[in-house]
């Protein structure tokens, strides 16, 4: 069925703009690209945002829902800002593209574009390992979280009741992203010993990686390691997780892990697949390195999580999105792109008592089972530091980001992006000195 209030004009252009640009997807890599087009192009682009959410959700602060975080105060109302910009927004499911006509279909409008952004991103399917979805909890939904709190608050209640709780973290094959339930593990550490219980309950942690967060290198692996090791967390590595029973995950080695609670990030898969486009096996769009192109498509990239990009991060979706809203005003204007994707990550792992951070440049790999490293010879760029004093640097990007949305602007510009960056540069300075 067409949206009940169709836009307001059918053939979605701006009279005065000289390219129309289809913005599909409202999370990072959608509104940093619409916002940074409407800074660099003003009114010569007609720009859509479309999206099957009336809301974004600051996904990354989703950590703390099982302690207690509002769910609501994560969202953003995606009207205002986009009106505020002059960008239309248009809620809908996607349908189909027809990339030859460039129109995308959503919920029965046809909507033509001259420039397409697709940033749907990943979603999850736990199904690829059986059992995962009916006897785990995993982390992916504001909802997951909320249920997960209840579980913890169980588990508490467990351990003050006399028995001896066994807390099992995995992280399956097929994952792209886990630092957040390195994230979940930690916190839960702290919180347990907040709660008084901490002697009472038995933590273990599998994953599939070779190394603890394997994708951002051997220093990340070293700071997991002793965090583990002064917190009592029992890890292993390259435990490859294959199938769940009532209170017993196995794994293929034929190695099997007991629980009462299983804590699980499971395989990520593309959001939405396009028919038409070249993807992997996965869904994930195959794009350009340098440009987020893509392959085989002269007007449609693919910034973040829905494009072939190893690792799934927010930071990195940033950049993405960056270098393809660059190089779709340079060619609007007539000029050579300039831009390109440097995958330099940087990420602020919580820990409720400290936090870790990690400033990273990657390289893509080629090889599947270590499908990104650190940059040979940028040993200076490589940094990590653990602090209390991190956990400020987590709360001011909390604030500074919602902020810049709420308010129709792009993350990584102007001068509150400037400023916001020494002070992250000074800090790396002071407490990241490995």
């Amino acid at each position: 069925m067409p949206p009940a209030a169709p836009p307001a004009s059918i053939d979605f252009m701006n009279a005065t703009a000289s390219a129309r640009i289809v913005v599909l997807g409202g999370g990072f890599a959608g509104l940093e690209s619409a916002f940074l087009l409407r800074s660099r192009l003003g009114q010569r682009a007609d720009i859509t945002l479309v999206s099957d959410r009336d809301t974004f959700l600051f996904k990354p602060n989703t950590i703390y829902i099982p302690f207690g975080a509002k769910p609501e105060r994560l969202l953003i109302p995606l009207a205002k800002p986009t009106a505020k910009r002059g960008i239309r927004f248009l809620q809908g499911r996607f349908e189909a593209l027809d990339p030859v006509a460039r129109k995308v279909r959503v919920e029965g409008w046809d909507v033509p574009y001259d420039y397409l952004v697709v940033a749907t991103g990943s979603g999850m399917r736990p199904e690829e390992i059986p059992g995962l979805a009916e006897r785990a909890s995993t982390i992916w939904t504001p909802g997951e979280m909320t249920a997960l709190g209840q579980r913890l608050r169980d588990v508490v209640a467990d351990a003050k009741a006399g028995a001896r709780p066994r807390l099992l973290f995995a992280v399956p094959p097929n994952n792209k992203c886990a630092g957040p339930l390195y994230e979940m593990v930690l916190m839960t550490e702290t919180w347990l010993r907040r709660q008084g219980v901490r002697d009472q309950v038995e933590i273990e942690w599998t994953t599939f990686e070779n190394t603890y967060i394997q994708a951002f290198g051997p220093k990340l692996h070293e700071v997991v390691l002793e965090e583990f090791r002064k917190r009592g967390i029992d890890g292993r590595t390259a435990w490859r997780l294959s199938r769940v029973e009532d209170g017993e995950a196995h794994y293929e080695s034929g190695a099997r892990k007991a629980f009462d609670l299983l804590v699980a990030f499971p395989p990520y898969v593309a959001a939405v697949r396009y028919d038409g486009l070249a993807a992997d096996d996965r869904g994930f769009l195959t794009t350009d390195p340098a440009s987020r192109r893509v392959i085989g498509e002269d007007r449609v990239f693919a910034p973040g999580d829905a494009g072939d990009f190893p690792v799934k991060q927010a930071f990195l979706a940033f950049l993405q999105a960056d270098v393809v809203a660059e190089t779709i005003a340079a060619e609007v204007a007539g000029l050579e792109p300039v831009a390109a994707f440097d995958p330099v990550s940087m990420c602020v792992m919580e820990e409720f008592d400290r936090a870790t951070f990690a400033q990273v440049p990657l390289r893509v790999t080629g090889d599947p089972l270590r499908p990104v490293e650190v940059r040979p010879g940028e040993e200076d760029a490589y940094k990590v530091g653990v602090s209390p004093m991190w956990r400020l640097g987590k709360k001011m990007l909390g604030v500074y980001l919602p902020m810049r949305f709420r308010s129709g602007l792009p993350f990584h510009d102007g001068a509150p992006w400037a400023a916001m960056d020494v002070g992250l540069r000074g800090m790396a300075g002071v407490f990241a000195r490995r």
